[in-house]
C-alpha cells in the first residue's frame, strides 16, 4: 500500500467536496457528495493511469483525456430546460473543475489543486454576491383584476417595492405585468406580493 497515493485521493476528494459545499449551500442540482465522488473519481483514474501498467509503455495522459470527455456526461445530466430558461450549467461547470482538481491531485500537484479550488470557490460567491445585488430579472406577473382600481393598487405595490413594471396589459378579466426585480427582492419580496393578489401566476418572461 502506497500511503502517498492514498493521500491523493484525499486530498482530491476533500478539494472537490468544497466546490461541492458552495454549490449545497446554493441548493444546486449537485451538492458535496457529487464532486466529492468526481474529484476522487478523477483522481483514482491518473493515479492508475501513471501506475498500474509498470514498465508496460503507456501513455498516462490517455486514461486523462478520457476523464475530460466522460465528465460531459454528468454534466449534462445536471443541466435543465424549463420554461425558456436553462439551468444546471454553472453546476455543471463546476463538476468539470472538480474533475480537474482530482486529475490535478492525483498527478501530486497538490498546491495547483488546493489554488483551482479556492479560485473556483471565490468566483462562485463573488458572482453570487454581485447576481444578488445587481442583477434583475425579467418576470411575468399575473392575476385576476375587477377592475381600474385593482389595477392601480397593484401598479403602486409593486413601485413602492422597488420593481420597474415595463408594460402590462388586461384581457378576460386578468392583468399581467412584466416587471424587472433584482434577485433579493425576486426571493424576499415578491412572494409576499404574489400572496396578496387574486389568482396569481409567475412566471420567467420569454
Amino acid at each position: 500500500m502506497d500511503w502517498t497515493l492514498a493521500l491523493r485521493l484525499l486530498i482530491a476528494g476533500l478539494l472537490g467536496g468544497l466546490v461541492g459545499f458552495e454549490r449545497e449551500l446554493r441548493a444546486k442540482e449537485a451538492g458535496i457528495r457529487t464532486h466529492f465522488v468526481v474529484a476522487l473519481g478523477s483522481a483514482l483514474f491518473m493515479i492508475i493511469s501513471q501506475y498500474a501498467f509498470g514498465d508496460q509503455a503507456h501513455d498516462a495522459a490517455r486514461v486523462a483525456a478520457q476523464v475530460v470527455s466522460g465528465i460531459g456526461f454528468i454534466g449534462a445530466g445536471v443541466i435543465i430546460f424549463q420554461k425558456n430558461v436553462v439551468r444546471g450549467v454553472t453546476t455543471a461547470a463546476g463538476l468539470w473543475v472538480a474533475a480537474a482538481i482530482g486529475l490535478s491531485a492525483g498527478a501530486g500537484m497538490y498546491g495547483i489543486a488546493a489554488v483551482a479550488a479556492v479560485l473556483t470557490i471565490a468566483c462562485l460567491e463573488t458572482m453570487h454576491f454581485i447576481h444578488l445585488k445587481y442583477v434583475e430579472k425579467a418576470v411575468r406577473l399575473s392575476a385576476d383584476c375587477k377592475g381600474a382600481t385593482d389595477l392601480e393598487s397593484t401598479l403602486k405595490l409593486l413601485k413602492d417595492n422597488g420593481i420597474t413594471v415595463d408594460s402590462y396589459a388586461i384581457q378576460d378579466g386578468r392583468v399581467s405585468f412584466d416587471i424587472r426585480v433584482g434577485q433579493k427582492t425576486y426571493m424576499e419580496v415578491l412572494p409576499g406580493i404574489v400572496s396578496g393578489l387574486s389568482n396569481p401566476s409567475v412566471e420567467s418572461a420569454a
